[in-house]
């Protein structure tokens, strides 16, 4: 059995997220959030599944409930104390893999009339840079993904990855399809090792995404 942790499993794509790991038998799932036992309930009578209250402020918390795990996943790339106290907590119990939910721009990649649009509603980019390259730095085995602009949609689940280097086109995704991304990482924790990948929907070459 494989030993997960979601942090931030309250999050608007563990939501989608949590049904697909559990719906194979092979996931040990541990549910990291403020107040897991309250806001996740539904899950807790799952032999899969084990809620844990924390904070990722908190390296108590977070050293606490990483120790044992396999993989973990942590639902916001963009606070740098948060994702320090991540990588001390898996560096201080040994675990090495990491995946981390995050946005585009990071790198200046994003082209276009689609990246002017995207740094008019982004803003100053300086916190969110400097949360990343702390993963970046981090020495971990970590997939970082930079998602483009995010809504839902049942139906439209396709999505492409964006190697680092390249321009980032695309304007959206979904959470189900991030979702299923992440699912097949955590399946097959050999893809995408040691990298920062874009996914988008394919064929949203837009000026800005669909929905605004």
């Amino acid at each position: 059995m494989k030993k997960v942790i979601l942090l931030g499993a309250t999050s608007n794509i563990s939501k989608y997220l949590i049904p697909r790991l559990l719906a194979k038998n092979d996931v040990e799932l541990t549910l990291f959030a403020r107040q897991a036992t309250r806001r996740l309930h539904q899950y807790a009578a799952q032999s899969q599944v084990t809620l844990t209250n924390g904070n990722w402020n908190n390296s108590a918390d977070l050293t606490a409930a990483i120790a044992g795990q396999d993989i973990v996943y942590l639902a916001t790339g963009h606070f740098t104390t948060a994702n320090q106290n991540v990588v001390d907590a898996m560096k201080q119990n040994g675990v090495e893999r990491l995946i981390v939910a995050g946005g585009l721009g990071i790198y200046d990649e994003v082209a276009g009339k689609f990246g002017i649009w995207n740094a008019q509603m982004m803003g100053d980019y300086t916190e969110i840079k400097r949360a990343a390259a702390v993963i970046d730095n981090s020495g971990l085995n970590y997939t970082f993904l930079r998602m483009a602009w995010l809504y839902n949609n049942d139906q439209h689940t396709d999505y492409k990855v964006i190697p680092q280097g390249m321009p980032f086109k695309d304007t959206q995704v979904t959470r189900q399809a991030v979702a299923d991304l992440i699912t097949e990482i955590i399946h097959n924790p050999q893809l995408y090792q040691r990298s920062s990948i874009g996914v988008a929907e394919p064929n949203t070459a837009w000026n800005k995404p669909g929905f605004y």
